[in-house]
């Protein structure tokens, strides 16, 4: 499987929940050291310098992530909030968020794992209670869990993203017919 951080959800807080791969199968936990935390806070964007992460800090966000992807479901099938993962997900967002400096150089972020912890959920109250939500989806590849915002028109996207999920899914079809498809007849 891909070690890489995919950012194909169009926000990164989709992207956080998405770090927990194939959640149906074989689930494959990107944040496994908190080293890997800490590369997806700087491959998101939302910080440019962070010192390094600690075990502690890898629970406090996979307890928040799986928060967030409760309550991501919780939208997207249109049922009420998780209360335990609204709990969640509101104490991690009073927490101080990271602050962006304007420097000579432009936009500069510097943040402590929680910092940047704190940003994401504050970026995913501004989501789940935003003009987004109805355009949620997740991923139409039944291994793929991601959830996505599909700005597509007529809404037609149906992967999260064709690198990661919709060549596979359209190569496997293709092969499918082939294989059912006899051969053409030669003269």
């Amino acid at each position: 499987m891909n070690l890489d951080h995919v950012f194909v959800c169009g926000h990164p807080v989709l992207d956080f929940a998405a770090t927990l791969r194939a959640r149906r199968s074989t689930r494959f936990e990107m944040f496994a050291t908190p080293e890997r935390l800490n590369a997806w806070y700087l491959e998101s964007g939302l910080v440019d310098v962070i010192p390094p992460a600690d075990e502690d800090d890898v629970r406090e966000a996979i307890a928040l992530r799986e928060a967030l992807y409760r309550l991501i479901t919780n939208r997207r099938l249109r049922e009420d909030f998780d209360r335990g993962s609204l709990a969640v997900v509101n104490a991690v967002a009073r927490k101080s968020p990271a602050t962006p400096q304007l420097t000579l150089a432009g936009r500069h972020t510097d943040a402590t794992p929680g910092q940047a912890l704190a940003t994401v959920a504050r970026l995913a109250v501004e989501l789940l209670s935003g003009p987004d939500v109805p355009l949620m989806k997740e991923c139409g590849n039944p291994e793929c869990t991601r959830v996505y915002i599909d700005r597509s028109r007529g809404m037609r996207r149906q992967w999260c993203g064709m690198d990661s999920c919709g060549n596979k899914i359209k190569a496997a079809a293709y092969r499918a017919r082939k294989k059912t498809t006899p051969a053409a007849t030669t003269h």
